[in-house]
């Protein structure tokens, strides 16, 4: 079958307008360093704008992206926490798992640790996820591990500003290797806020906020000189020392940081930004200080290069010797003016909602099929998961079970047909739902720039049952976008758990083919701005049946097919709109189908609707409104709707249900 690009239909009267917009707090944070600074401003207008586009994804960077990567726990199942014992099952479990923090978890007894081990990733959800009075730590031989978007605070002790008899980090490791730290805020805890020891390796901090604490952030404790790390756009504010230290680092890229009001207590020489200490290659670039003493320093056995920052009210030592080490010869990053850090970095650290809001699922980087990225999605989800595929042909079966709400089935290519979901299964081989090549029984899906497909050859055999259905849906709120649905017969069905259930289903911009009852079910379906091609079957008179619709008699608003275009080469009057399906002979399915405002070629007959098993098509309720094209002439045998009727039958009144359910808002159209 050959697999349609998207072919969007225009709507009439709507002009869609690209708009380029500025961040303009970031720019007008650049200006206003120039002119303090005495700077024509023309100069940072001529530097690169520092917007909030990519600020942040779901890959590390720096020397973490390295030797491997650090994917953390992809590949794994996602789970949400709310209490300190599922957060230390599933951080100490075997299996790789995505440990999604909800809410405040208080740590008991005051100070314990919370182990990570190998292949995790812990994140807050949205903006709210935070370990209180504990530790996350990591234990020698720990690989593999991204902590993100979390708040870890108040170990404290009162009175042990030193940490001397604590020693209660926010996080903790020790001999590890690929860990990405990114997105948290640490403070006021009872030792260190994040420390990073003995020879670990291939580490990234990245977005964090380090605030009221002595002791901020240490790198070492060794002698050997192995550690590897990037520290990028971190925000440190009312830290004393360790801002950080780096000790026997191999390599420490510090990059866009921003250090502002440190403690002012007078310490000569233990109140300091950063320092290369032992054997450390250190380079620092286009950071900001900000009142702070000694900004950066170096053992006369390291090494220090720096440049591109902006130091204000700042005194001390600026130490700066030896070569270092060139990063872009390790990686490939973007580097933001110093006058702009300020602004980026106390406005996109720490948590942030959109991190946290949605889990990102990926295939096949992630996981090696669509299904497996399904089996990742917990049981009873309440939150939103996005499952990214990208471009290729998954020649699978896929079902997303009832238990699994909240999904969007994401095709990354450029185009739809890029990204193709296909089987072969027909009816004779599992019945019609066993033949779908996706099954969707879950409530809010949405699927979106992918093709479904089943491509069972049912001229090559011959078989009772070659019903072969692309798609089939149960749940309620379905949403397809820029899809296609390929097939012959049965391609797509809408259906609900029962007859007196009623589900929603929302086709848009999507392209669906098939020839024999190819549009069916009972859930009440809107086709909007879509393309269907009719296919031929090779007969002069009857080559198909368009919708094949089973709508329970209680429910009014059964299939309407909108704004949209059919398309067939098959032979003029030779098929049809459609017939009422009446599943095992039930009376109380009586179809409902509108088709309005919609194109129609000459291969649709005169007398569009027919019977089904013996059930007429005049006592189902079929009817037309303003359609078009060769196939659309009025005759006896095609109902009309009346103007009044059509304004309780638009796309607003078949998906409100009781929830006022909107899909197409996003199109921003009327309805």
């Amino acid at each position: 079958m050959t697999h349609f690009p998207s072919k969007r239909l225009p709507r009439p009267g709507v002009v869609m307008a690209a708009v380029a917009g500025l961040v303009a707090a970031l720019g007008l944070g650049a200006v206003g360093e120039a002119r303090a600074a005495g700077r024509p401003t023309a100069a940072v207008a001529s530097t690169p704008s520092a917007s909030s586009a990519a600020r942040w994804t779901d890959r590390a960077h720096g020397f973490a992206s390295l030797a491997g990567g650090t994917t953390g726990g992809a590949g794994g199942k996602v789970v949400t926490v709310t209490d300190q014992a599922s957060l230390a099952k599933y951080a100490a479990a075997e299996a790789p798992y995505v440990i999604r923090v909800k809410g405040a978890v208080a740590v008991e007894p005051f100070g314990s640790d919370i182990v990570v081990t190998s292949n995790k990733t812990i994140i807050g959800v949205g903006d709210t996820g935070e370990i209180v009075h504990g530790e996350l730590h990591l234990n020698p031989g720990t690989h593999n591990v991204i902590i993100r978007n979390l708040t870890i605070r108040d170990s404290y002790v009162e009175g042990d500003w030193d940490g001397k008899t604590t020693d209660f980090d926010a996080i903790q490791m020790d001999t590890v290797d690929h860990v990405w730290i990114d997105h948290n805020t640490f403070t006021h805890m009872g030792d260190g806020l994040l420390d990073i020891r003995k020879d670990s390796q291939y580490i990234t901090v990245s977005y964090n906020r380090f605030s009221n604490h002595n002791k901020a952030f240490g790198i070492g404790w060794t002698t050997n000189v192995l550690t590897q790390i990037t520290i990028d756009h971190n925000w440190f504010t009312g830290t004393k020392q360790r801002n950080p230290s780096a000790d026997n680092c191999a390599y420490a890229h510090l990059y866009n940081n921003y250090l502002s009001a440190q403690v002012a207590d007078g310490d000569p020489v233990w109140t300091y930004g950063n320092w290369s200490r032992g054997h450390t290659k250190m380079v620092i670039e286009n950071g900001y200080y900000d009142g702070v003493q000694h900004p950066y320093q170096a053992d006369a056995t390291a090494e220090l290069v720096e440049r591109g920052s902006i130091l204000r009210n700042t005194s001390g030592r600026t130490d700066e010797w030896g070569a270092a080490f060139d990063p872009r010869e390790f990686y490939a990053y973007r580097l933001d003016p110093a006058a702009a850090v300020p602004a980026l970095v106390t406005r996109f650290s720490g948590p942030q909602a959109r991190i946290g809001d949605a889990v990102t699922l990926n295939v096949p980087g992630d996981y090696p099929s669509v299904q497996s990225a399904v089996d990742a999605v917990p049981d009873g989800n309440a939150d939103d998961i996005t499952i990214a595929v990208a471009p290729g042909t998954y020649r699978e079966k896929v079902f997303i079970p009832a238990t699994k709400p909240n999904v969007l089935l994401q095709g990354t290519g450029h185009d739809r047909s890029d990204t193709v979901i296909v089987y072969d299964t027909p009816a004779a081989y599992g019945g019609s739902t066993g033949s779908a090549t996706v099954r969707i029984a879950a409530d809010d899906v949405t699927a979106r720039n992918l093709t479904f497909s089943n491509d069972f050859d049912e001229a090559a055999v011959e078989l009772n049952g070659e019903q072969a259905l692309a798609m089939k849906t149960t749940g309620d709120r379905i949403v397809f976008e820029n899809t296609a649905f390929l097939g012959n017969q049965d391609t797509l069905m809408t259906d609900s758990p029962k007859l007196t259930t009623v589900s929603r289903v929302y086709v848009r911009d999507s392209y669906i083919e098939g020839d024999v009852d190819f549009v069916y079910g009972r859930a009440t379906t809107v086709v909007e701005r879509s393309v269907i091609r009719l296919l031929s079957r090779g007969s002069a008179t009857n080559n198909g049946y368009l919708t094949a619709a089973s709508t329970w008699t209680g429910n009014p608003y059964g299939f309407l097919i909108t704004r949209s275009k059919v398309v067939s080469d098959a032979p003029a009057d030779s098929f049809h709109l459609g017939r009422p399906w009446h599943p095992g002979g039930e009376p109380e399915a009586v179809a409902q189908v509108l088709i309005r405002d919609t194109e129609l070629p000459a291969a649709v007959k005169s007398s569009p609707w027919t019977d089904m098993s013996g059930f007429s098509w005049r006592d189902a309720r079929f009817t037309e409104y303003r359609n078009s094209g060769p196939g659309a002439a009025i005759s006896p045998d095609r109902p009309q709707m009346d103007d009044a009727d059509a304004r309780t039958h638009t796309v607003a009144d078949y998906l409100k249900g009781a929830d006022g359910w909107a899909p197409y808002a996003r199109t921003g159209t009327t309805h």
